[in-house]
C-alpha cells in the first residue's frame, strides 16, 4: 500500500480522517507508523498529499489531512478481457488499474468457462476490492469501471463499434499477423482472449470487423503477463 486511499465518509472534520480498518492494520503492521508521522494519502476520484498522524492504536488510526497534488495521469488505453478464472481476474484488475487503465471490459467467448460468470470474485465489493488495490500500488486515486459482456457477438460488433470510432482495436492473440506496436499515441481498445485462445471464428470475426491481430511473439503467455506486456508496450508514456 504505497497510497492510502481515503474516503468521504470517512472524514470526522475537514481535515481530519478516522480509519478503523485495514488500513489502520496496514499502517500499525507495516508503516509502524506513529504520531507525528507522514503518510501519503488520497481522496477516492480526487487528489492527492499527505496526513499527519495524530493518533494511532488498536483502535482507531487519525490523520489530519492535507490534498494539494494530482494522482497520476491516466491511461488512454481500454482493456478488454476474455473473463478469466477468479485468481487470474484479480491480477489483471490490479495490475491494469496499477497502469492507469480506467475502463475494463470482461466478455464471454467460447473458451471461457461458463461457471466463472457465477464466481463470488465477480461480486461488486470483490472487484471494488481489486481496483483499489491497484490503486494504492500506483499512488492514483481514481476509480476504474468494469464492464460485464455475457455474449461474445453483441460485445464484438455493438459494444466495440463505439470503440472503433474513437481509435484501433487491437486484439492480441498468438498467431497475430502484425507484432505488438511501440508507443501507441492516442485512444485504442487493447482485446485479450482466453489461456486458450480465440477459435477460429472469433479471430474471423474480429479481423471481418477491421481489428488487428496483434502478437507479442510465439510464446503463450498467461493472460496477467500478456496484459502487462502488452500495456507497457502500448502506452504512451506522458512527458
Amino acid at each position: 500500500m504505497n497510497l492510502i486511499i481515503l474516503e468521504p465518509e470517512d472524514f470526522v472534520a475537514e481535515d481530519r480522517v478516522r480509519l478503523v480498518d485495514r488500513r489502520l492494520v496496514h499502517a500499525r503492521k507495516h508503516l509502524k507508523a506513529a504520531p507525528g508521522d507522514r503518510l501519503r494519502v488520497g481522496l477516492l476520484d480526487d487528489r492527492v498529499g499527505e496526513a499527519e498522524v495524530l493518533r494511532i492504536d488498536r483502535e482507531a488510526l487519525e490523520l489530519r489531512v492535507a490534498l494539494n497534488a494530482d494522482p497520476p495521469p491516466a491511461s488512454s488505453l481500454t482493456l478488454a478481457v476474455a473473463l478469466p478464472r477468479p485468481a487470474t481476474l484479480e491480477k489483471v484488475l490490479q495490475q491494469g488499474t496499477a497502469l492507469g487503465i480506467k475502463r475494463f471490459c470482461l466478455f464471454h467467448c467460447r473458451r471461457v468457462e461458463k461457471s466463472y460468470w457465477d464466481a463470488s470474485a465477480l461480486a461488486p465489493a470483490a472487484l471494488r476490492r481489486q481496483l483499489l488495490l491497484g490503486l494504492e500500488q500506483s499512488c492514483d486515486t481514481h476509480l476504474p469501471t468494469i464492464e460485464l459482456h455475457r455474449r461474445f457477438l453483441p460485445f464484438a460488433e455493438d459494444r466495440l463499434a463505439s470503440a472503433r470510432t474513437q481509435g484501433p482495436v487491437l486484439v492480441g492473440d498468438p498467431l497475430g499477423a502484425t507484432p505488438c506496436p511501440l508507443g501507441l499515441s492516442g485512444s485504442a481498445t487493447v482485446v485479450l482472449g482466453p489461456e486458450g485462445g480465440f477459435i477460429d471464428y472469433e479471430r474471423e470475426r474480429f479481423a471481418a470487423l477491421g481489428d488487428a491481430l496483434i502478437s507479442l511473439g510465439p510464446r503463450i503467455l498467461r493472460v496477467e503477463t500478456a496484459a502487462v506486456a502488452l500495456l507497457a508496450r502500448l502506452a504512451q508514456l506522458p512527458s
